[in-house]
């Protein structure tokens, strides 16, 4: 049946079904009502005698006898504490990305594995988009346990109504306010947004509380409502709940209306602080937003002296939420029913009004699965019609191919059916041969290839020792320190290889040690330097102080190569150095040389033998911090002393236990009498520093490898 333009809104309650059918109005902002429902159970869900799957199929019956839904649009609503709802701000991203982004926030937010939800996200109004990148965007994300969506579409499946959206009650009561209550976010500035409303929908167990300007959006679920006051009344007076939830409903009428309210009165200053706490908590996240007008919606406000009360308990303006601005039709607006429980009609506005189209937030929650079947319904008479034409037309073209066929004479091509075999079969092994042919010669080029710039290879090895050597920090020889805690040098003391036929897994080990060795304040392109701020870097290698960028996430290598590792130490490590020490001082200079920010290296062989080129261009990067040592004290030969055995001391923990520049106490001070003979003590600090190698001739391309055993590693 084709679809009509009206949408039914359907919230199913716990102390009644209300439902309204709008559909978009040719004024703007606004919507138009043709026909409503308000059918009362005879009990509460929630009471104990009460069976809820009884009460809910024979609302539902008797809203299906009262009105027709087909070729409408429907939409339906679960109560918000069965979903959950996250509002995630993201960081300047290329607006292409920003689902793969939500999708990640997603598991992390979503506590269940993402097959055991039905989810979707939205984003919000606001945020700057330029040049494909979007700044300052909000999403929202949606989602719902897959048992909890297919339990609440059970009573609607069963009563033969294909629910076309699913969605948490707060998001529709948040599209209603922005509809109803605010201006078109497209017609207001984002650095100037309204006011936000405050709207407070009390339901019979919980309350929802949202708060939206029109471009972001607050909610959240109290765990109190409109039976808290029935059963205040229960135990104050002692009644039953039925005669209780009668009297509140007619407080003002009962014999003694004092004694009433002040049975309800706990009830309210409970109400109030609940509210109040809300408040306080979103003010506190958001100290930009200002608080216009608070909204009461539900039958359960229209207590008296409810919206008074909570007006002079909150000091803001407290209303109920008497008429819909963006509601139009005299049939529904002006019929008593839907006046006397206009207050309940909230929900059920917003979700007519998000399946009509004129919603802002248009997320479903209806699992993929039934939509997918919905389509393929849809589509199957077109499908029958389809192959009844084609089986037709295939009918036809065998009867005139049967009809070909026996008038068919074999016996008068059968030479020419083996001539044309033979001559078949002659093709076919004369392009095989030329396949064959061409493989060889494309094998035999490339063995030759592989030969003629095998003698490039030769020196690889030298040149990467070379470029080592090279990025070792030095000295000016002409200006070398007197004393060696200050000179600039890195004592090598072994360097070993392994080759690995893809480096990636080695790269993914050390993901961590990545991050700690390129701390992301600590490079800059002209400076590679340590840092000024001594807070810069720990001085043990460490991640950088809290509050840092993090470090973007590298790619890493891939494919074969070699893993380089160099183990070593340094005594650049005395206070005035600070904090170009420990770790610092590794990352400062031949991490940031094998980076390609250090001196050019001389090669050997290939087409630019005898120039300098850079570090990359020899395969040479990744540099990794793999594991570093504390600073503990050791004696070494002062310079003009002899050679003499280094003494380890105990290792050095802090900062706070590091003497001053010139030796630990009792030790004497540099330039001191007898100071070649006795040695110094310096602090030491060891590290292991690893790097990939992937060969390469510089200035000429990669050679293809021989087809014969082509994995396997050069030997030079």
């Amino acid at each position: 049946m084709a679809r009509t333009s009206y949408a039914w809104g359907i919230d199913i309650g716990k102390c009644a079904l209300k439902a309204v059918r709008c559909r978009i109005s040719s004024e703007p902002r606004k919507i138009e009502a043709d026909a409503f429902d308000y059918i009362e159970y005879p009990m509460i869900l929630t009471q104990p005698e009460a069976d809820p799957v009884e009460l809910v199929r024979a609302a539902l019956a008797e809203f299906i006898g009262r009105n027709k839904l087909q070729g409408d649009r429907v939409a339906v609503s679960v109560p918000g504490q069965l979903g959950l709802t996250k509002f995630i701000k993201l960081p300047p991203i290329e607006a292409k990305k920003i689902p793969d982004i939500v999708k990640y926030e997603a598991r992390q937010q979503i506590p269940f594995p993402l097959d055991q939800v039905v989810w979707d996200w939205q984003r919000l109004a606001g945020g700057i988009e330029e040049s494909g990148f979007v700044l300052d965007a909000e999403v929202g994300v949606f989602a719902m346990k897959r048992e909890q969506v297919f339990k609440a579409l059970a009573p609607l499946t069963s009563a033969g109504i294909e629910v076309d959206v699913l969605q948490l009650s707060p998001i529709a009561l948040a599209n209603m306010v922005m509809f109803d209550q605010l201006p078109d976010p497209a017609t207001v500035d984002p650095d100037s947004p309204p006011p936000s409303v405050v709207l407070v929908s009390t339901g019979v167990d919980t309350t929802d509380l949202v708060i939206t300007n029109g471009f972001r959006i607050w909610q959240r679920s109290m765990p109190i409502g409109g039976s808290n006051f029935t059963k205040s009344l229960v135990q104050g007076m002692k009644l039953t709940f039925a005669k209780a939830e009668q009297l509140k409903r007619n407080a003002v009428r009962a014999e003694d209306p004092k004694a009433v309210f002040n049975a309800m009165k706990p009830v309210f200053n409970e109400f109030a602080s609940e509210l109040q706490r809300s408040l306080n908590y979103f003010t506190g996240a958001d100290r930009s937003a200002k608080i216009g007008k608070v909204l009461l919606l539900g039958n359960a406000t229209k207590l008296r002296g409810l919206s008074d009360f909570v007006a002079k308990q909150l000091n803001l303006d407290v209303q109920r939420l008497d008429a819909y601005r963006g509601l139009e039709g005299a049939v529904v607006t002006s019929a008593a029913a839907f006046k006397d429980n206009r207050l309940a009609f909230g929900t059920a506005y917003g979700l007519a009004l998000q399946a009509a189209g004129g919603a802002g937030l248009n997320t479903n929650l209806l699992p993929g699965e039934i939509i997918r079947e919905r389509l393929i319904a849809a589509k199957k008479p077109w499908a029958v019609g389809a192959m009844v034409g084609l089986l037709g037309a295939a009918a036809v073209s065998f009867m005139g191919m049967f009809f070909a066929w026996s008038t068919y004479a074999p016996d008068l091509y059968a030479d020419a059916f083996a001539k044309a075999d033979a001559a078949k079969t002659r093709s076919q092994a004369a392009i095989s041969g030329l396949e064959e042919t061409r493989k060889k010669q494309a094998d035999a080029i490339a063995q030759q290839q592989f030969l003629v710039q095998t003698e490039d290879h030769r020196f690889q090895v030298l040149d990467m020792m070379r470029a080592v050597e090279t990025l070792l920090p030095r000295d000016d020889p002409a200006n070398i320190p007197a004393f060696p805690g200050d000179r600039y040098e890195l004592h090598i003391d072994s360097m070993d290889c392994q080759y690995f036929n893809d480096l990636a897994p080695w790269f993914a080990a050390l993901k961590e040690q990545w991050t700690e060795t390129h701390p992301a304040e600590e490079v800059d392109e002209e400076q590679p330097a340590a840092p000024a701020d001594p807070s810069a870097a720990p001085p043990d290698g460490g991640p950088v102080a809290e509050g840092a960028a993090a470090p973007a996430v590298e790619s890493g290598p891939t494919g074969p190569g070699w893993v380089i590792q160099l183990t070593g130490h340094h005594y650049h490590n005395e206070d005035h150095h600070k904090p170009d020490d420990t770790a610092q001082f590794v990352r400062s200079t031949i991490v940031q040389g094998l980076l390609g920010k250090g001196d050019e290296v001389l090669v050997a062989a290939g087409p630019l033998a005898g120039k300098k080129v850079p570090v990359a261009e020899l395969g040479l990067g990744y540099p990794v911090i793999v594991n570093s040592t504390n600073l503990r004290l050791e004696r070494v030969a002062a310079p003009g002393g002899g050679p003499q055995q280094p003494t380890s001391f105990s290792t050095v923990d802090s900062e706070d236990n590091i003497p001053p520049q010139g030796g630990f106490p009792g030790a004497p001070a540099p330039g001191a009498p007898g100071l070649a003979n006795q040695g110094v003590e310096l602090k030491r600090f060891d590290f292991t520093l690893q790097f990939t190698w992937q060969p390469t001739v510089p200035g000429a391309p990669k050679p293809p490898a021989p087809a014969a055993d082509a994995a396997a590693p050069p030997t030079n």
